[in-house]
């Protein structure tokens, strides 16, 4: 009869863990590759990149971004291809590879590894329509492994393109006048000239603001997107043959040894030769002296 509860009681403690830990499974989350791209997608992509819809404001677009790939090379790949695909072009891009170290061990006496470790990075400007650029942005954006930034901005130009079109108008209207003042007959030449004068600086100024339309209107039509990719530190391992070392054998080296020894002999009866004169006057004052100066001592 006592053992009958402490069974009982057993039983429950061992129901209320197994709940407890059913709780603790349902309550967490498990993420898929599929959330983090989807995550990387929205955090890529702004809302000032849709542009207002009814609206006579004119936006210049721009987005830096910079992030970590798996690769490169095919990242890049699949970049300009979006760019065309959706009606941009690439201006700029300059892929490299930058070494960050290299490390030599030496395995055995004819050979040595090499190991490298070099890191592959690209710098892409691209322009693609504005009303592209939220889409590129987001096709772009499956690419990135790590987002280390992005900045995007849109500024907008209305009020500067229409004071360039006001100021071209007033232009025009200044060329007419002083072009019909220079046709009136009675006019001095002096004050033809310096008419001439004017009208020229009227048209420049007319020219370079219809030219700085131009510009922004280019720059409101496409988007430019400046992106920096890299990928993890790369390791190359080459093996290097060493350099053989030949050692002389012995007979070679006595032989080597005697031709040494000879053109040390010929060196010095050659120099002897070529002081014959002084040899042969010392000679001479070696016998003079023996002969007469000895004897008179």
């Amino acid at each position: 009869m006592i053992k009958t509860p402490r069974i009982v009681l057993a039983l429950l403690i061992i129901i209320l863990a197994i709940s407890c830990k059913k709780a603790e499974s349902a309550g967490e989350t498990v993420y898929e590759p599929t959330d983090i791209a989807a995550d990387t997608t929205s955090m890529a992509s702004s809302s000032a990149a849709v542009e207002p819809k009814n609206s006579d404001q004119k936006f210049v677009r721009t987005a830096d971004i910079k992030f970590k790939v798996k690769n490169v090379a095919n990242s890049t790949y699949a970049i300009e291809n979006t760019a065309v695909k959706f009606g941009g072009f690439v201006t700029y891009t300059n892929l490299q590879s930058s070494i960050s170290e290299t490390k030599e061990i030496k395995i055995s006496q004819d050979s040595t590894l090499e190991i490298t470790k070099y890191i592959v990075e690209n710098n892409i400007t691209i322009r693609v329509p504005n009303v592209r650029l939220d889409t590129v942005i987001k096709t772009i954006a499956k690419q990135i492994d790590f987002l280390e930034y992005r900045i995007i901005k849109a500024d907008d130009v209305s009020l500067q393109m229409l004071s360039n079109q006001m100021a071209e108008n007033r232009s025009s209207n200044q060329e007419k006048r002083i072009e019909k003042a220079i046709d009136t007959k009675g006019k001095k030449l002096n004050d033809v000239i310096a008419a001439e004068d004017t009208l020229n600086n009227k048209n420049e100024q007319k020219d370079n603001s219809k030219l700085e339309n131009l510009s922004l209107q280019d720059q409101v039509n496409f988007s430019t997107l400046t992106l920096q990719i890299y990928q993890r530190p790369t390791f190359k391992e080459e093996m290097i043959a060493n350099a053989k070392t030949y050692r002389q054998n012995f007979g070679t080296q006595i032989l080597d040894g005697i031709k040494t020894g000879w053109y040390v002999i010929e060196g010095i009866i050659a120099v002897l030769v070529q002081l014959w004169s002084i040899i042969l006057i010392g000679i001479g004052g070696y016998f003079i002296y023996k002969k007469y100066l000895k004897k008179g001592n």
